[in-house]
């Protein structure tokens, strides 16, 4: 397996990740997959460009088996912080670490940004597999935030975590 940065050229591969993952997965993102779904492979070419998002891809060979973003802060007053967003690991790959080592390689990156002193994440509480590896990495809770996300007509409450670098 092998870790790295995607790129621009790796935009079908990641479009097609994701929408599996709002497919999957919808309660564990922001995004429903009908907005994803209207998103080219050059929006997606855009958004693997940005130099704020650094965007981690977990290759089996060829293909992509997983992703994690970390996004850093640009306002002076809380640039001490990064967030992680958009973990997913596709089924057949999860229980062989995959998810532990995208965590460890965005924890590391941030660890190497000037001033990053904290990095947050946010989890749907119910997601209890998710919630032990962000523990068992050294991420500490710090809130509950109730009825966060609007699922259908459901409510999802949504569990904020922190880690000190």
């Amino acid at each position: 397996m092998e870790i790295r940065i995607l790129e621009p050229g790796d935009a079908w591969a990641y479009r097609k990740l994701r929408l599996e993952a709002l497919l999957n997965s919808p309660e564990a993102f922001l995004t429903s997959h009908e907005e994803a779904e209207k998103m080219s492979e050059d929006d997606y070419k855009v958004r693997l460009q940005s130099s704020e998002v650094f965007n981690f891809g977990a290759f089996k060979g060829d293909n992509l088996i997983g992703m994690v973003a970390l996004v850093g802060e640009t306002k002076v007053k809380i640039n001490h912080r990064s967030s992680v967003f958009g973990m997913y690991v596709t089924p057949t790959c999860r229980g062989k670490g995959v998810g532990k080592k995208l965590m460890q390689t965005a924890v590391e990156q941030a660890r190497s940004i000037d001033g990053v002193s904290q990095l947050c994440i946010s989890v749907v509480t119910k997601n209890t597999t998710a919630k032990s590896m962000y523990y068992a990495q050294g991420f500490v809770p710090i809130g509950i935030h109730k009825k966060a996300i609007k699922f259908g007509e459901a409510f999802l409450d949504e569990e904020h975590m922190v880690m000190m670098l």
